[in-house]
C-alpha cells in the first residue's frame, strides 16, 4: 500500500467502480495496492469496508518480480467521519482521504474543504447531519 500516487501509476485506469453511494460520503481514504488482475473486485483485508476500486485496461502490465497490478482501491475505516460524524475526524480528514467527488479514472483527486470538516455536502445537509465546526 502507498499513499504516494502518482499520476504515472494511473495511466492504465479505464473505469473506478464504487460498492456505495458516493455523494454521501465527505471523503474515502485511497491506496494504491498490489492486486493479482487487471479488474475485479479485489479480495479486502483491511479494517472497514471497502468503498471502490479502479479497473485497469489491457495495456497495463504486470510486475516482473510479483506478477501483480498496482491499482487503487477506496476504503473507510469504522472511526471514519461517515460512521462518527463527532469522532477523530469531525474536523479533519487522514493524509490518504481524498473528497470522492474528485476522482475520476487516471485522476489522483484531492483534498478539499469539504472533505476536511468544511462545509457539509449536500447529501449530510439533506439527511440533517451537521459537523461541529
Amino acid at each position: 500500500m502507498s499513499s504516494l500516487i502518482s499520476e504515472n501509476d494511473l495511466k492504465h485506469e479505464t473505469e473506478l467502480v464504487w460498492l456505495e453511494d458516493i455523494t454521501r460520503l465527505d471523503y474515502v481514504r485511497q491506496s494504491l495496492d498490489r492486486l493479482p488482475t487487471r479488474s475485479g473486485k479485489p479480495a479486502y483485508h483491511r479494517d472497514g469496508r471497502m468503498i471502490g476500486y479502479a479497473i485497469l485496461g489491457p495495456g497495463a502490465k504486470a510486475s516482473r518480480a510479483s506478477g501483480t497490478f498496482r491499482r487503487r482501491v477506496f476504503w473507510l475505516l469504522p472511526h471514519d467521519r461517515d460512521t462518527q460524524p463527532e469522532g477523530l475526524y469531525a474536523s479533519s480528514a487522514p493524509a490518504e482521504a481524498i473528497d470522492p467527488e474528485t476522482l475520476r479514472p487516471t485522476a489522483k483527486g484531492r483534498k478539499t474543504e469539504r472533505s476536511e470538516g468544511g462545509p457539509p455536502s449536500s447529501a449530510m445537509q439533506e439527511l440533517g447531519i451537521s459537523l461541529p465546526l
